[in-house]
């Protein structure tokens, strides 16, 4: 498995990941638990967890490409609805395993 990962600082990351699972619930599976999202990508699964300073992004799946593609696909909507201080850092980074 391929996982890339960042961690983006934001106040109001507990509401950016509630807004975006909710966003692709009407497309895809997500699952949201406190204040972590998870969204199933037909290649990849997104985990998003917020806490006071941030959201950690982790976007794990079997093709490294696939990966890399959904890190702007994840780092887009995020901006979206973080539009009244976008564009937030992502600063993305392979983990290894």
């Amino acid at each position: 498995m391929n996982t890339i990962a960042a961690n983006v600082k934001t106040a109001s990351g507990g509401k950016y990941v509630k807004q975006l699972c909710n966003h692709w619930s009407h497309k895809l599976e997500t699952q949201m638990e406190g204040d972590t999202g998870t969204v199933t990508f037909p290649t990849a699964v997104a985990t998003m967890t917020a806490d006071d300073s941030g959201i950690a992004i982790a976007i794990t799946g079997e093709s490294r490409e696939d990966v890399e593609k959904l890190t702007g696909v994840v780092a887009n909507h995020i901006d979206r609805f973080a539009f009244r201080e976008a564009p937030l850092t992502y600063e993305w980074s392979w983990r290894e395993g």
